[in-house]
């Protein structure tokens, strides 16, 4: 791919973070993206649960719908038009298996996933592991990070556009009742649920 030789090539994301798991003690674990066509949801599910308990409470999940069509043809990975749409349904199951009670089961009918009688296992130790959305568009992007996301990364921005992007999550995560601390970098921003006791702050540049 390119011009580059690639050398010693690729690794797998996640059995990576494996191995980190078990040499860290302190590092926060992730990937900045994990592209959604890589894998599917309720495997996905089960590979960052299964690492967060390796770390002892460590990781973060980034997700993203996949973009580099070259490296999907050069490794056999499908490359869908409608990516978004499946970066919806996965980001519903595997939050969704994640939040199913111990002893229920959790089921879903999506367009691309389907999910019958399942037992919602394993769990991560994290009671609530940190999902990290990311991207340009200006309309589903916002949306699934308001509803999904603890951080939003805007990648390959300009400041100009960075600051417009930022500005799009803020209004969608005030519109799904959160608010969004200002922090002074154009890159990430955490939202948190608004409160009573937590008034909403208008954004000051950075």
């Amino acid at each position: 791919m390119g011009s580059a030789d690639g050398l010693p090539g690729p690794t797998d994301a996640w059995v990576t973070l494996a191995g980190l798991a078990r040499e860290t003690s302190r590092i926060r674990l992730g990937t900045l993206m994990t592209a959604g066509t890589f894998r599917l949801p309720g495997v996905l599910a089960i590979q960052v649960a299964q690492v967060d308990r390796m770390s002892g409470g460590r990781v973060e999940l980034d997700l993203g719908a996949g973009w580099f069509e070259e490296e999907h043809k050069a490794y056999g990975i499908p490359f869908p038009a409608e990516r978004m749409a499946r970066l919806e349904e996965q980001l519903a199951v595997i939050t969704g298996l994640w939040a199913t009670e111990a002893g229920a089961t959790f089921d879903y009918a999506g367009s691309h996933y389907q999910v019958e009688n399942s037992p919602a296992l394993p769990k991560p130790l994290q009671a609530k592991v940190p999902v990290l959305i990311g991207g340009h568009g200006a309309r589903r992007t916002p949306r699934l990070a308001a509803r999904y996301a603890d951080e939003f990364n805007m990648p390959f921005g300009s400041i100009a556009d960075s600051e417009r992007q930022f500005g799009r999550v803020r209004e969608a995560a005030e519109e799904a009742g959160r608010c969004s601390p200002w922090r002074p970098s154009p890159i990430r921003t955490r939202p948190r649920r608004c409160s009573p006791s937590s008034p909403r702050r208008a954004p000051r540049p950075g």
